[in-house]
């Protein structure tokens, strides 16, 4: 079980005014690190469910404003997105989702499990293989945010939709974390997406966090 995350070039992550969040280097570092910890629980606990091994490789990881968000997700040429989603609550709060194209989540738990002949049926499993999976990622994810940042999260339960890129961030939505993420399973290379939305006073509480953070291991 293999997972690695690489820092994009500084100009994936901090660009215009309006569209990028300026993290410093310290912030998106300590930002990067946090994501390479939750993949890597996330892919031992993903290899445990499938009995396969699982390969998560994450090769960009980026802190936009939401009117963005839309756009690197494929805009309206994406169609239907299927989307697990659980929400958080504690020192910050907002909302964590796992998203994969259609095409994609269907190639994604075809690595997985069988699937049936009938068109319903293999709907069905499809949305409560997906559900399960994302639940794994999001659970290792949150849960490494919570332990490293020294914070409690109350995780809530996941939820599987069928959105739109426009249709994904709310009024709300001030700060979005995204990151790209490709499963390596049974010879099969699948892209989804990790995202983690908060809003004003989570985003200044995160940023003073991950400060914290830096200090705290700058200090060992």
């Amino acid at each position: 079980m293999i997972a690695r995350a690489w820092r994009p070039d500084k100009g994936g992550t901090r660009g215009e005014r309006g569209h990028f969040v300026i993290l410093n280097d310290f912030q998106h570092d300590a930002l990067a690190e946090l994501v390479n910890i939750g993949v890597g629980r996330a892919a031992a606990n993903l290899a445990k469910m499938t009995g396969e091994e699982v390969i998560l490789t994450v090769p960009a990881v980026s802190a936009i404003a939401p009117d963005h968000a839309a756009d690197l997700l494929g805009g309206a040429a994406s169609g239907e997105l299927l989307c697990v989603s659980e929400t958080f609550k504690g020192a910050i709060s907002g909302r964590a989702h796992v998203v994969f194209t259609d095409v994609s989540a269907r190639a994604l738990v075809e690595a997985v499990t069988e699937l049936p002949a009938d068109q319903q049926q293999a709907t069905t499993v499809i949305g409560e293989a997906l559900t399960e999976i994302g639940n794994v990622l999001l659970q290792a994810w949150l849960s490494t945010m919570a332990n490293e940042l020294r914070k409690t999260l109350s995780i809530g339960v996941p939820h599987l939709l069928r959105t739109t890129a426009q249709g994904m961030f709310d009024s709300n939505v001030d700060l979005v974390l995204f990151v790209y993420v490709n499963f390596h399973i049974e010879g099969r290379r699948v892209r989804g997406y990790i995202i983690l939305t908060t809003d004003v006073p989570s985003r200044s509480t995160l940023t003073a966090l991950l400060d914290e953070m830096i200090e705290r291991v700058g200090g060992d």
